[in-house]
């Protein structure tokens, strides 16, 4: 009966420095949610999200107004050119690495022990952990200097690099987790191995199939390093894919670069922020949903 006890109030004990843990762990996530979205919601309106960033003559100007005024400093213009460059460049990228990424993970998963699929699966780790900022060097090598000027192409190719390990490697797991029925069942129903896989295999994991492109796109859109080797950042809105072009996490580090133009650094924070939250949510539901 005592050693019950004890076991219980062992169990006890755990369970609670659990929750103490987990608690202290999250404290910090909280802490920073809560700073950014209290220095940053007031810069967010309209202007925000349609007009490019001011220029540090421009809110110096807004600042001295708004100090003889006693209010709180409202930048003029918004981030419209980084939120077309980062959602220009990570479509491009998406378009670049989920068929190569896909195509990876559907062979890696059925040749798990061939010598080819061995050394990919290395090269694919070996990428994952491979510094952005190298990723940007070598795209620089390769595409800035070739095109003789910075481009979001180049950009777009660095983000895709980036992503696609992610890709190969989440869909490897997902179909390794389907049951093997479906394959054995569709072979022996004489269907071909190629419609096999692409109305069999595919279907039925497009729901983790999804979840790591999200995941894939979450971990992408908040880059900074390669994109100053490639994109290099604008100060207008481009749409082209062979001139500079800019993005939130530029700008970010363009507004911290500048004492002018520090107040937006807040509130494009909160934007990226809550735009890689609602792809992590996303990519959460689906998952949950999924069901082998």
């Amino acid at each position: 009966m005592a050693s019950l006890k004890v076991r219980q109030g062992w169990d006890r004990t755990v369970y609670l420095v659990n929750i103490v843990l987990a608690c202290i762990t999250v404290i910090p996530l909280f802490l920073i949610i809560g700073k950014i979205v209290m220095e940053g919601y007031e810069q967010i309106n309209w202007d925000f999200f349609t007009k490019t960033a001011p220029t540090a003559v421009e809110a110096m100007m807004a600042k001295r107004a708004n100090t003889i005024e006693g209010s709180r400093t409202i930048l003029p213009g918004g981030i419209a050119n980084g939120i077309v460059g980062t959602l220009l460049m990570t479509f491009v990228a998406s378009i670049i690495a989920i068929p190569i990424g896909l195509l990876g993970g559907i062979y890696l998963s059925e040749n798990r022990s061939s010598h080819l699929a061995s050394v990919v699966r290395f090269v694919t780790d070996l990428l994952q952990g491979t510094p952005s900022i190298v990723i940007g060097i070598i795209v620089y090598a390769w595409i800035v200097l070739p095109m003789r000027g910075y481009s979001a192409l180049a950009g777009a190719v660095a983000l895709a690099i980036m992503m696609l390990p992610l890709i190969i490697r989440s869909t490897e797991e997902t179909l390794a987790r389907l049951p093997k029925s479906f394959k054995e069942s569709a072979l022996a129903l004489g269907c071909s191995y190629r419609k096999m896989v692409l109305k069999i295999l595919l279907p039925s994991a497009m729901g983790g199939l999804l979840t790591g492109i999200l995941l894939a796109v979450s971990r992408i859109i908040g880059e900074t390093a390669p994109l100053i080797m490639t994109a290099l950042g604008s100060a207008r809105i481009s749409w082209t894919l062979d001139t500079p072009s800019s993005a939130v996490p530029l700008l970010i580090w363009e507004f911290y670069s500048d004492p002018n133009l520090q107040e937006l650094i807040w509130s494009s924070s909160l934007f990226l922020l809550l735009l890689v939250l609602l792809l992590n949510f996303i990519a959460k539901r689906i998952s949950a949903r999924t069901r082998y």
